[in-house]
């Protein structure tokens, strides 16, 4: 008798435990799992590549501030002035081609992309 009870309640419970892990398994690949699972993924693989490309810059940094030091240029010096552009309303007048008239700020537009 003990020995039937045993194994009906053995048999039970293993039913039970198979229809727990194919129940969460079948949750698993319901299209908004997957679709949640994937996004998790790619925030993570965002992660990962943000750190590295952080890495990079900072490895970069550190490289230039040695070649810096190395070929002793000096970080904290000025820029030059800003370059004068020649007006472009002298660039066609004979009088002025020889001695242009410089401005300090122009009209011209160096966007190239700029419809003229």
């Amino acid at each position: 008798m003990f020995r039937r009870t045993f194994w009906f309640t053995a048999g039970a419970a293993a039913g039970v435990w198979a229809t727990t892990k194919v129940n969460r398994k079948l949750k698993q690949l319901t299209p908004e799992s997957l679709a949640a699972q994937a996004a998790n993924k790619a925030i993570e693989a965002g992660h990962r590549l943000k750190d590295f490309a952080l890495d990079v810059r900072d490895g970069m940094a550190q490289r230039e501030a040695e070649l810096d030091e190395a070929l002793g240029l000096n970080a904290n010096a000025e820029l030059p002035a800003p370059r004068r552009v020649a007006a472009i309303e002298n660039s066609g007048d004979p009088k002025h081609s020889k001695n242009p008239k410089y401005v300090e700020r122009s009209t011209y537009s160096y966007n190239r992309n700029e419809d003229h």
